[in-house]
């Protein structure tokens, strides 16, 4: 049994250093459109053929003077940075001042159209915008126009028409950046009607984008799967340590049931990421507070497989009863390992990984990961031994 505990306590361990959720990709968004925000601005990896859908709505009625003109522009990319880590100023500056460049040696398409409603009654209306998709044509880089031909000069169609509320389709999989900007104003001869409140107007335009795995992107369906295959190996090592237990009940040590506690609580974690990847899935969206618990799990489950480790390395239960004041400095180990881990998983959660704080947490963690390595690999153990404890208790 005690080397069942030393082979699973290095299992759990190695897992232990498996990252977690990285923020995952959703797919539904409900954003309010004032007079001051006429623009927005979506990033998502996105499966060939998904659709993308935009509908609105409104709380209260407007004014059937006004008129609204809705452009959008979509764009794929080989490069994840270029779509993702691209500010949002930048990402206007390529639809507004270069839409159809990239760089050399890259490819890719884009699409754009627009959409003109000539009152608010058929702005909140569902309804197909389009006949039929409009084609996406291929970026050009510097070098083609120096007459150096690094990309094919093609036009992608659509056979199938578009659904209700479908605005433009993916033509393959990649990360696609999606812009859409919002004018309001008059009908022609309308502008000075009375009690004119255009300025205090808004609306609430929601966009979704689908694909054949419902709302899971590319990114996003690898790591459901991974959370689910992790299930099911944890229930599997819980399922047979907790038979080992039961054979073994009467030699069962105190680190074995931490050991069940490591189990338990990846169990959870793992379990509660993968109903998250499902929420996603169906729903479009997640709960970043449930989120967040799992990454807490997961930094508690971590800083409890570090202190196994280094506890059994030092021979506690085993050839020493007690480990003395060794104890301080593995609590302080523990606590200093889960503070950091805990701040780069809510990080990770909410947006901030790139931040300087994510950075120290990031640094500090591989600094405690070092020394527990060290501590375990050259520290010499200390205490009483097992034969002096059972000379003492005899």
């Amino acid at each position: 049994m005690p080397y069942v505990t030393l082979y699973l306590s290095c299992f759990l361990y190695l897992i232990s250093h498996i990252p977690g959720d990285y923020g995952a990709e959703i797919s539904l968004w409900n954003l309010e459109i004032s007079p001051d925000d006429h623009s927005a601005i979506f990033r998502k990896t996105l499966y060939a053929n998904s659709t993308i859908f935009m509908k609105f709505t409104s709380k209260r009625p407007c004014d059937e003077y006004m008129t609204f003109n809705i452009s959008w522009y979509l764009r794929s990319s080989i490069c994840f940075n270029e779509v993702f880590n691209t500010p949002d100023d930048k990402a206007m500056e390529i639809w507004k001042i270069g839409k159809n460049m990239l760089k050399d040696g890259w490819s890719g398409h884009y699409s754009e159209g627009f959409i003109y409603f000539d009152n608010c009654s058929a702005l909140l209306t569902s309804q197909s915008y389009y006949n039929a998709f409009l084609p996406a044509h291929s970026l050009d880089s510097p070098a083609a126009k120096k007459g150096i031909s690094l990309n094919q000069n093609e036009t992608l169609t659509f056979e199938d028409k578009p659904a209700i509320g479908a605005v433009a389709k993916a033509w393959s999989d990649s990360p696609y950046l999606f812009i859409v900007q919002i004018q309001m104003g008059h009908r022609e001869g309308e502008e000075e009607k009375p009690n004119n409140d255009q300025d205090k107007y808004s609306f609430t335009m929601t966009v979704e984008m689908k694909g054949p795995r419902e709302y899971s992107s590319p990114a996003d369906w690898p790591l459901m799967m991974f959370y689910m295959v992790m299930c099911i190996v944890y229930v599997f090592y819980g399922a047979l340590w907790l038979l080992w237990s039961a054979c073994y009940w009467r030699d069962l040590l105190r680190i074995q049931f931490w050991i069940s506690a490591v189990i338990i609580l990846g169990m959870l974690e793992k379990a509660v990421f993968y109903s998250e990847y499902q929420r996603i899935r169906y729903l479009g969206d997640y709960v970043q507070g449930t989120v967040i618990f799992a990454e807490l799990l997961s930094a508690l489950k971590r800083t409890l497989a570090r202190i196994l480790m280094l506890i059994f390395s030092l021979g506690y239960g085993i050839v020493k009863p007690r480990l003395g004041t060794t104890v301080h400095r593995l609590v302080a180990v523990g606590l200093l390992y889960l503070l950091f881990s805990s701040v780069e998983g809510v990080l990770r959660v909410t947006g901030g990984f790139y931040g300087t704080v994510a950075l120290v947490a990031n640094l500090s963690l591989s600094l405690i990961d070092s020394c527990v390595m060290w501590w375990i690999s050259f520290l010499k153990n200390e205490g009483p031994s097992r034969s002096a404890y059972m000379t003492n208790t005899d």
